[in-house]
């Protein structure tokens, strides 16, 4: 017998249902960032995961019992890359620095995730609140971090838990923004990302802490 014969006859290996689960995870963020909400079915995640519908719902109820628990999962593992590397004795700008580079690096080794949670396209109103309650949730989980980050609350006349949230905001915005941008220019190496990101927000931040700040 052939060795190519005698390998068509080798039994396939059975996945277990964790890997199948997470085989059929990754098929769904890759859709739900090509397509958006409305545009992924789950005969499709089904076909790119190798399964068949039925087996889907074997793992998840819906399709957006699906979505949410996505959303949620990649949020935690961003909320996780803040807590491991912005927490910590080392000097502000080492550690908003290895955030960021940790930060990116995650977008990096997840493209379809990035995608997924920071381009939304769906035209559901009800999946579109359900995606800014867990970027609530996820933000009420990170803004404590800054609180007593030196700088922080002195960015306005009057420092509160508005200007916390607006901090993150910034932070927010500038992160996500290079991170799509970034999704489009894939050649750009992640430390050239991560410069501009510390020349666009932390070098403002340093300034804030030497006591330099815009008044009205």
């Amino acid at each position: 017998m052939s060795t190519r014969a005698a390998k068509t006859t080798e039994p396939r290996k059975r996945l277990t249902a964790a890997a199948r689960r997470e085989l059929i995870a990754a098929a769904a963020t890759e859709l739900f960032a090509e397509r958006g909400y409305q545009g992924a079915s789950i005969e499709e995640i089904a076909r790119r995961s190798g399964v068949t519908p039925p087996v889907v719902y074997d793992h998840f109820a819906s399709k957006q019992s699906l979505y949410r628990e996505l959303l949620e999962g990649h949020f935690a593992d961003l909320q996780e890359v803040w807590r491991q590397h912005f927490t910590g004795d080392d000097p502000p700008e080492q550690r908003v620095a290895r955030s960021f580079d940790a930060w990116f690096a995650y977008i990096e080794t997840h493209p379809f995730a990035g995608r997924m949670l920071f381009r939304d396209t769906t035209g559901d109103p009800q999946i579109a609140a359900m995606h800014a309650e867990v970027v609530a949730a996820s933000q009420a989980a990170i803004t404590p971090l800054l609180v007593g980050e030196p700088g922080t609350l002195d960015l306005t006349e009057a420092p509160s838990a508005e200007t916390v949230e607006m901090v993150w905001v910034v932070l927010r915005g500038v992160l996500q923004g290079l991170a799509m941008w970034w999704a489009d220019h894939p050649a750009v190496p992640r430390e050239q990302v991560v410069a501009v990101a510390m020349n666009g927000i932390w070098v403002g931040l340093e300034r804030v802490q030497r006591g330099e700040a815009w008044r009205p």
